[in-house]
């Protein structure tokens, strides 16, 4: 790994005072940090899930729920002692129902692989698009590995990390699997309602397996329409997990879209592990049976009656597990850190087979 001074990054750098401490600021855009989970980030620079080029053929919500963040994450190796986070936020909106902390924070991972444990989370101030924090204060100075994830239901226009003067600053150590893991579909795949950007489902998936990560939740707005099929299929893909079921309209429009939807998947990219997912709440008693399990049922039956062997089904009604899934939801709906970590065990072992078969 090549190993840099953190002003050799930047000749213009100049220390700064948080507090009374002084640091250098780095942009993340530059080299050697690693931003991943914006498909298209080293193309056009823009923290956007999506290219922009392409957002006036997507539907209105898909074009403001793009520049939110979600799945996005910055990576790098230092001995700082010291690190701050400095960025500004596209928007000061909250919702009632979600922590800000997930909403407009960043959370923290220390360590390489697998590996990775919690280290800190910032915290935006109610009514600020300027955040300015010191994260970790008195590090060993070593060399360390750390990941920080981005906002959920936010977006950014900078982001800069804050170092001691003088450490050396390297690239991260590449996924188990680089070739990212996509997710496509509702609030709940976006991340609501998370606490925190790394309590969601799809990044806890990713992080257990030590995957890259893609991010296509768009709250409200995932209608199988066929440009996301050709946006996502234009990217190399190590599985998708297809997970839209929440933002169908009604269980005839899930019928009139879902296996269209996989047929145009398939078709883009024949050998690509595909993973199919229903909506992770219902109710026996009144929930439409045919939404709940038997038009992606269908889907999953017809692609294996049709030699599909990259294909892979879970049943929904497992995904909050069996005892207490009134304790997983915010709003019945919407999970809670609870309700994301059950997902996550219940996709995560299906995921991790699609990958194992697929190599």
């Amino acid at each position: 790994m090549k190993t840099q001074k953190i002003e050799d990054i930047d000749k213009n750098f100049v220390a700064q005072k948080v507090g009374d401490r002084e640091l250098i600021f780095a942009d993340i855009a530059q080299t050697p940090f690693a931003v991943s989970g914006l498909g298209w980030f080293y193309k056009e620079k823009k923290y956007c899930r999506l290219p922009e080029s392409r957002l006036p053929e997507t539907n209105e919500g898909v074009r403001f729920l793009a520049w939110n963040t979600a799945g996005a994450m910055v990576r790098f190796r230092s001995n700082s002692k010291t690190l701050a986070l400095r960025y500004e936020l596209n928007t000061s909106d909250d919702m009632s129902h979600m922590p800000r902390t997930g909403i407009s924070g960043f959370d923290l991972y220390r360590g390489v692989g697998t590996e990775k444990k919690f280290a800190g989370v910032s915290i935006p101030p109610p009514r600020q698009t300027q955040i300015e924090a010191v994260w970790v204060a008195s590090g060993s100075g070593q060399t360390e590995e750390w990941t920080l994830n981005f906002p959920l239901y936010n977006g950014v226009k900078t982001v800069s990390i804050g170092f001691d003067p003088g450490c050396t600053l390297e690239p991260p150590t590449p996924f188990t699997f680089p070739k990212p893991v996509a997710f496509y579909g509702s609030s709940i795949t976006q991340g609501g309602c998370a606490s925190r950007p790394g309590n969601a489902y799809t990044h806890l998936v990713c992080r257990w397996l030590d995957a890259n990560l893609l991010n296509f939740g768009f709250s409200g707005n995932a209608r199988a329409e066929p440009i996301m099929a050709e946006l996502m299929m234009s990217l190399d893909l190590s599985a998708l997990v297809l997970d839209y079921d929440h933002n169908a309209p009604s269980a005839d429009y899930l019928e009139q879209t879902h296996e269209p939807f996989y047929k145009l998947l398939r078709q883009a990219k024949p050998n690509l592990p595909l993973i199919l997912v229903g909506r992770p709440d219902f109710n026996p008693e009144n929930v439409d049976c045919r939404r709940r399990q038997a038009i992606i049922r269908h889907t999953f039956e017809n692609a294996v009656a049709a030699g599909d062997r990259r294909i892979y089904h879970l049943n929904n009604e497992l995904l909050l597990g069996t005892q207490n899934r009134d304790a997983c939801t915010v709003d019945g709906c919407h999970p809670n850190d609870l309700g994301f970590m059950r997902m996550a065990e219940a996709i995560y072992p299906v995921v991790r087979q699609a990958l194992q078969n697929n190599h």
